[in-house]
């Protein structure tokens, strides 16, 4: 009886499962489709008004002003609305967790302080019930990135409408995170410890480990040894272009460290993440060309003195002193707040930064820091039909009303669970 009873539960879960399951991914684009009338935001700082946008086999084909281009294919008459490149939201566990208080659906790190060789990608649940309600307002691509440790893992940068990891990845392994050292640390009563800032006395030790590791990584090359070194095997890509070194740090001294230690080390492209006093350090970054992954904007200062709209403001100050910016959103409910991207770009603007500028900060910025600019993160000939046609500004919640969302060319449902929940409660009433 025990048997039976399991078997029943177990049959039961699974056609749940099935019963909940996301939208089925989208099939390969079919016709030719032009998209005529909108205003086309490029993501380069250009906008075309009146435009028509065709793209075929997953690319677009022509993108212009209606006087100018004929149509062709099947037509979407878009006039009055807006059409966007797919935002793109990096270092995310997105498809790495479902429900935070079950810890069986959280697969965002592993054991160990320095794992390099840990690869996220095969983590990434394409199923994800949190994944698809990104695409309504707009995010289409994320990079899936490791926590945890001092070297958490390799990222990679996938499409948000696959059937499993495989489909979804975009570029695989494209980077390693390294958790930086904080230099000061917070006292904390409830653990014992003086209250207020004092100095991390192991400060120098830890980036000590960090150094011995990354040469012994840059000379295994050089080793006679017959057996592999996995940690090391993944490294190598550091020091000949193939992968960059993603460093999150918030702090002036640790930013400043951090880039002239890579630098020192030999690792060729050095991103910064988070960088919540990068504006403290800018003669560096300029100096070796580290763009800047900002924190949420949505945030409050991190310090007491700091002004209370410092967070708003961060991307405008770096972006007016030259450095290429991006924004991402680790921290809390990191992978439900993704679908806030567009307003935290949003938010720049109302500190006065062009919002042409600011859609870049979510599109062609974060595109070129994550290596996939060839393909993405702008509307331009050759390149994907990773898009969206709003019926206003994307940037402002109040406005972004998605119609049409393509990846590939490939026509994507906008149901989710959540507009599902919406609609049926919706009707409550009414009957």
């Amino acid at each position: 009886m025990k048997i039976i009873k399991n078997i029943v539960a177990s049959l039961l879960f699974v056609f749940t499962i099935q019963l909940t399951a996301q939208q089925t991914p989208a099939d390969k684009q079919s016709e030719v489709i032009t998209i005529v009338g909108a205003t086309a935001h490029i993501g380069n700082g250009e906008i075309i008004e009146n435009s028509v946008i065709t793209f075929e086999n997953g690319k677009i084909t022509a993108i212009d002003n209606v006087a100018t281009t004929n149509t062709s294919g099947k037509i979407i008459d878009a006039k009055g609305k807006h059409v966007y490149p797919g935002f793109i939201m990096p270092n995310s566990t997105l498809g790495l967790g479902e429900i935070d208080a079950v810890k069986a659906s959280v697969d965002q790190s592993e054991i160990g302080g320095v794992i390099p060789h840990v690869r996220s990608l095969i983590a990434y649940n394409a199923e994800s019930k949190v994944v698809e309600s990104m695409r309504p307002n707009g995010v289409l691509l994320a990079q899936i990135t490791p926590r945890g440790g001092r070297i958490s893992g390799t990222s990679s940068v996938v499409q948000l409408d696959a059937w499993n990891w495989e489909d979804a990845a975009v570029k695989v392994d494209d980077g390693i995170h390294l958790n930086w050292p904080n230099s000061f640390s917070n006292g904390r009563r409830r653990f014992g410890e003086e209250p207020g800032i004092k100095p991390n006395k192991d400060y120098g030790k830890q980036v000590e480990e960090i150094k011995q590791f990354l040469i012994g990584a840059k000379t295994y090359k050089l080793s006679s040894e017959s057996i592999k070194n996995l940690p090391y095997e993944a490294s190598l890509g550091l020091f000949d272009g193939s992968k960059k070194l993603y460093i999150h740090a918030d702090n002036a001294r640790e930013i400043i460290d951090a880039v002239t230690f890579s630098k020192e080390m030999g690792v060729k492209n050095v991103v910064i993440i988070g960088g919540y006093e990068a504006n403290k350090t800018i003669d560096i970054l300029k100096k070796h060309s580290i763009p800047v992954l900002v924190q949420r904007t949505q945030s409050l200062p991190n310090h007491n003195d700091d002004n209370y709209d410092f967070p708003y403001k961060l991307p405008k100050l770096l972006t007016d002193a030259g450095i290429l910016v991006g924004l991402e959103n680790s921290g809390s409910m990191e992978r439900m707040n993704s679908r806030n991207l567009p307003f935290y770009a949003g938010q720049v603007v109302g500190q006065g930064l062009d919002k042409e500028k600011a859609l870049q900060l979510i599109t062609g910025n974060t595109a070129k820091i994550l290596g996939i600019a060839k393909d993405y993160g702008t509307l331009e000939v050759g390149k994907s039909a990773t898009l969206f046609i709003s019926e206003g500004d994307a940037l402002d919640m109040r406005t972004n009303q998605l119609s049409h969302a393509y990846i590939d060319g490939r026509l994507l449902s906008l149901e989710t669970h959540q507009t599902e929940l919406w609609k049926r409660y919706s009707n409550k009433y009414s009957k």
